[in-house]
């Protein structure tokens, strides 16, 4: 939706453990983040262009237990080189496991926003809202952003979005449950590719110009301090 806009954009899977972006996109990529963590290349060595989408990807490695459990050290030096390749971009999206462990945790703390997407299922809910309590405890909560996701209606996704008014992070938007999707993650296409004009492809839409809004606000803040 990004790039549908023009933008710049690199798709990061940073689920280290379960990563899955590759498969979704139906491609094999020759490089992936493995190669970095072992010290065998550098990150932007590692960069695919995903020539459908208009977009380039940093594919993960799916099943290897090693890379959810990275030494401090070394994680911080990957995040260390995926802030010096935001540079080349206009966005970069790192797409991050579920859960609060140290992983999740730094990878957010050094985005400008984070997405925090949820369902209205209580052990979505509960994890979701155990997140930011941490982000709040740890001074990062500032950044987060809730995402309503499989919402059966608008109102139904205003009624999920409620249970965090009290923790008072913003609503970025809500995708509505839609057939199409499922049809997409099968086909291995993105739904805007296959489906553009289904409903969830709309929620999309909107939510990527929240996320350029978001964006253009944190390069002002940054170019006044």
């Amino acid at each position: 939706a990004l790039t549908k806009m023009g933008k710049r954009v690199l798709l990061f899977d940073g689920d280290l453990g379960l990563a899955n972006v590759d498969v979704q996109l139906g491609l094999m990529p020759k490089r992936d983040l493995n190669d970095v963590i072992r010290g065998r290349l550098g990150l932007d060595r590692v960069v695919q262009e995903y020539e459908e989408g208009g977009f380039d990807i940093i594919a993960g490695r799916s099943g290897q237990a090693s890379l959810s459990a990275l030494p401090s050290q070394r994680l911080s030096l990957l995040r260390d080189q995926l802030l010096d390749l935001s540079s080349e971009y206009d966005v970069v999206i790192a797409d991050l496991g579920a859960g609060v462990d140290r992983t999740v945790r730094m990878l957010s703390a050094t985005a400008s926003n984070t997405m925090l997407i949820t369902t209205d299922e209580p052990t979505s809910l509960t994890d979701a809202y155990a997140f930011i309590k941490l982000g709040n405890a740890a001074g990062m909560s500032k950044n987060v952003n809730i995402v309503v996701n499989m919402a059966s209606s608008v109102s139904e996704g205003e009624k999920t979005y409620e249970n965090f008014l009290r923790l008072s992070p913003p609503l970025a938007g809500m995708i509505r449950a839609d057939t199409k999707v499922k049809e997409t993650i099968r086909s291995q296409t993105p739904i805007l590719i296959r489906s553009p004009n289904a409903d969830a492809s709309a929620d999309v839409e909107k939510i990527a110009q929240y996320v350029w809004k978001n964006v253009q606000a944190a390069q002002r803040r940054t170019a006044r301090s």
